[in-house]
């Protein structure tokens, strides 16, 4: 039986809080925009005042952006990549899983990858707004640039071209775009120091085998009760 999106109720601060295995929405809004355009079920794997973990299972129905003439996000040259009208689609996740850490506040998510048969591939840094909780998940705002963190504890800046053709499209301004910046020299001082999530074993984790899959919700884009985070 698939389990459905929790709905659980505030706590005494007005945080939601999950329990381990409830069901989650993870969400991105559009670019300048209040709109959801990419939506993840996950499971939660901890939620703590510290720390919400979850996972992405493979074969997750999810949705994503798409232009509308049909071509995916990633193969529309990068020159108009953010200037054709879009559109979303649905589409399973292919691949490994991807367990997916956040702590409150901070400007950033760290992601673990694996290749087939558990075999740890990196951390990736997603530079983004600082998640806001709702009674049925998280919402967020990409910022473009992210950081491959290695097993080796070297790293490097990942698709600075989509930053600077960000910026150009009028996706994010100057003042913004510093900011971003400043946000991912922040993250690699954690990198360089190996602090918390890097150094805390999160790439010996695993999900339960008797958790299902969640299922994405036909509701998924709507309007949450936001709550502090």
């Amino acid at each position: 039986m698939t389990a459905e999106i929790e709905h659980p109720e505030e706590s005494r601060a007005g945080t939601v809080r999950w329990d381990p295995g409830s069901h989650i929405l993870w969400r991105y809004r559009a670019n300048g925009h209040r709109h959801p355009h990419i939506c993840r079920p996950v499971t939660v794997v901890q939620d703590s005042p510290r720390l919400l973990a979850v996972w992405m299972a493979p074969g997750t129905a999810c949705v994503k952006p798409q232009l509308a003439d049909g071509t995916p996000v990633h193969l529309e040259p990068l020159a108009t990549r953010y200037t054709k009208p879009r559109t979303t689609v649905r589409a399973h996740w292919s691949g490994s899983g991807v367990l997916k850490l956040a702590r409150p506040g901070e400007p950033w998510s760290v992601w673990l990858f694996w290749e087939r048969g558990w075999r740890f591939k990196n951390w990736y840094v997603n530079l983004e707004e600082p998640l806001t909780r709702w009674s049925g998940g998280v919402d967020s705002e990409d910022h473009f640039l992210d950081i491959d963190v290695y097993p080796d504890r070297s790293w490097r800046w990942r698709d600075e071209d989509e930053f600077r053709q960000a910026q150009q499209a009028g996706l994010m301004d100057p003042v913004q775009a510093e900011r971003v910046r400043a946000a991912g020299e922040r993250a690699l001082a954690v990198v360089r120091e190996w602090g918390s999530p890097f150094a805390d074993g999160w790439e010996h984790w695993r999900p339960d085998p008797a958790w299902p899959v969640p299922r994405l919700p036909s509701d998924w884009d709507r309007t949450g009760a936001q709550c502090a985070s």
